[in-house]
């Protein structure tokens, strides 16, 4: 099972569209994950029409109209990965144990917010994704988002993308 993670895609705010290297990421995935801020509605519908199958949640800079229609947190199971999806998570000092004491049923957290790539693993096996930001780069060198593969029950073959400037 293919698997792109993006979160902070600020559409149209911060780029008019996503990159096309996303566009052909996300159709290529079974399952696109988006973990929040995406700002105007317009950019849910068309991911989750071009998706085979979508995961988000809202973030801080989404209105009433994202948040009616996304949850504050999702969670799924992806071929025997237990995967929670989540806007926010606090500060980066003790992230590993504040979100394995607050997802002890999970075997991923995807996060958004900080547009800094982020790839850790807790104390207690719980591993945490942030795909950074394809279209707000912040402080960070290089635009980027994340795809992986689940295959045996297991997350597999991460990989950070970074796309052009």
């Amino acid at each position: 099972m293919r698997l792109l993670i993006t979160a902070d895609t600020h559409v149209p705010k911060r780029a008019r569209d996503l990159p096309a290297s996303l566009w052909s990421a996300v159709e290529a995935a079974d399952v696109v994950i988006h973990a929040g801020d995406w700002v105007d509605i317009t950019l849910l519908d068309v991911l989750a029409a071009r998706s085979r199958r979508l995961i988000g949640v809202y973030g801080n800079n989404d209105g009433p109209d994202l948040r009616a229609r996304l949850p504050e947190v999702a969670r799924a199971e992806l071929a025997g990965v237990r995967l929670a999806v989540v806007h926010e998570t606090g500060p980066k000092q003790r992230r590993e144990e504040r979100c394995a004491d607050r997802f002890p049923d999970v075997d991923v957290l995807v996060f958004g917010h900080s547009h800094i790539p982020w790839d850790t693993v807790a104390p207690n096996g719980l591993r945490l994704l942030n795909p950074g930001s394809p279209t707000d780069r912040r402080a960070q060198p290089y635009a980027t988002y994340l795809t992986a593969e689940v295959t045996d029950g297991s997350l597999r073959r991460t990989t950070l993308h970074r796309l052009p400037r």
